[in-house]
């Protein structure tokens, strides 16, 4: 599953998920353009891959654009994304519906807008969005977490129908509790932890982020060339509860 002369912009590259995506495609020959908010966590990870490093906030249109103003990108990995806590419709406030959204929607909306004429003109590409287990179910997350992951899904599907033809690949993953420092970080909200945990026993044991890296590198690749429009859960049979 070779990215030989393939020119690969990974988001949410300087930690978790992302982190192993990069390290995956680097040992598969691809060329490296690394994207993160956090500036010294990415600067890790590029000095590790001897990748380029774009230190960038992707919810911003002129920063979006400038990071596509280049001569090819074969791969895009739409990997950046932020959790809501578990939070239930009726407690999530406009900032964090705002936040959520504009991460894990308008982003990866952004940067394929701004790939597709590029992948187009030079006869070709694969795009591959991170969704989650969040986006098969309704209870696998917070409101704004689910409805967000549910959009990007339709980004994807959209995508592949109408740019296919156009020799544009998008596919999606749909990644379920896999150990991350982000899945860790923030206390989740009383009431939605309440009601999740009658349902922990469903959980199959943690994932790791490089089992996800496996399923983008496929995705990526020219091994599945004839794989379009399609989502992979990659949550050790979570979503066949």
């Amino acid at each position: 599953m070779s990215l030989l002369d393939k020119v690969c912009v990974i988001t949410g590259a300087g930690s978790g998920i992302g982190r192993s995506i990069a390290r995956r495609f680097k040992a598969e020959g691809g060329t490296l353009v690394l994207v993160d908010i956090d500036g010294p966590r990415l600067a890790k990870v590029a000095d590790e891959l001897e990748a380029e490093a774009v230190e960038m906030d992707v919810t911003d249109p002129d920063q979006v654009a400038a990071l596509f103003d280049r001569p090819r990108v074969d791969v895009l990995c739409n990997n950046a994304g932020v959790l809501d806590k578990l939070t239930p419709l009726a407690e999530v406030d406009d900032a964090m519906w705002r936040k959520v959204m504009s991460v894990n929607v308008d982003a990866p909306f952004m940067a394929c807008r701004a790939v597709l004429p590029k992948m187009m003109e030079q006869g070709g590409g694969a795009i591959v969005n991170t969704c989650s287990a969040a986006s098969l179910s309704g209870g696998r997350a917070g409101a704004a977490y689910t409805a967000s992951k549910h959009a990007l899904l339709g980004i994807t599907r959209s995508i592949a129908w109408y740019y296919g033809p156009a020799g544009v690949r998008c596919n999606a993953m749909a990644p379920g509790a896999i150990q991350t420092k982000m899945q860790m970080r923030d206390i989740p909200h009383t009431g939605g932890m309440e009601r999740y945990a009658a349902y922990f026993q469903t959980i199959p044991p943690h994932g790791k982020a490089m089992d996800v890296a496996e399923v983008a590198l496929f995705l990526a690749s020219d091994a599945s060339r004839y794989v379009n429009g399609a989502v992979v859960p990659v949550d050790g049979g979570w979503n066949a509860f």
